[in-house]
């Protein structure tokens, strides 16, 4: 078995996911139509094939102990001159994707990982293109909002292409969600009281 690259994310639900993708493309980053608009939990990480039913089970556990939480993005921020990225604010429901991306690198859990950076949920919409490009996308996406509840996150693997796909979404509170089997997980799992 070989190892595979792994990311755990938030997606960005229709409209906005597609507009934002589109406005990615239109500054003129190759990856956008590669990268489906998310909030990043778990960042690329390398992992033997064989861990994969440990991280679902993982996974599993993690979605089932949390519950959906509003999220808003709005206005631009940036990370540069540490690193060539422009992105979309998380405005509300920052705290609860820090909580979740702990969960999801849990040192009892198979994906237990050091980040580079401080975590920083946010909105990619530009990355390691040219300063013009990347001061366009800050500027012009300055006004943006969006809002929804978040209701479940998605584990990723990265292609030998380039491009990430979903192997599989994880509902809250143990749920199913809508076009995946349901989850393995009990539905009348107590939900946790603590904040």
């Amino acid at each position: 078995m070989g190892t595979v690259t792994l990311g755990v994310s938030i997606a960005v639900p229709e409209p906005y996911g597609s507009l934002l993708q589109e406005r990615r493309a239109g500054f003129g980053d190759p990856a956008a139509h590669g990268i489906p608009t998310h909030v990043t939990l778990l960042p690329p990480t390398e992992a033997d094939e064989s861990v994969l039913p440990e991280v679902e089970a993982h996974l599993t556990r993690v979605a089932a102990a949390g519950r959906a939480f509003p999220m808003r993005l709005s206005g631009t921020g940036t990370f540069r001159p540490l690193s060539p990225v422009v992105f979309v604010k998380v405005v509300e429901g920052a705290a609860a994707c820090t909580r979740l991306q702990q969960r999801v690198r849990d040192d009892s859990g198979p994906l237990v990982r050091e980040l580079q950076w401080p975590y920083h949920p946010h909105v990619t919409v530009a990355h390691g293109i040219a300063e013009e490009a990347m001061d366009r996308a800050y500027e012009e996406l300055a006004g943006y909002e969006a809002a929804w509840t978040c209701t479940s996150f998605a584990l990723y693997e990265q292609g030998a292409d380039g491009v990430w796909r979903k192997l599989r979404e994880y509902a809250f509170g143990g749920g199913s969600v809508p076009g995946v089997p349901p989850q393995s997980a009990p539905v009348d799992a107590p939900a946790p009281t603590h904040h």
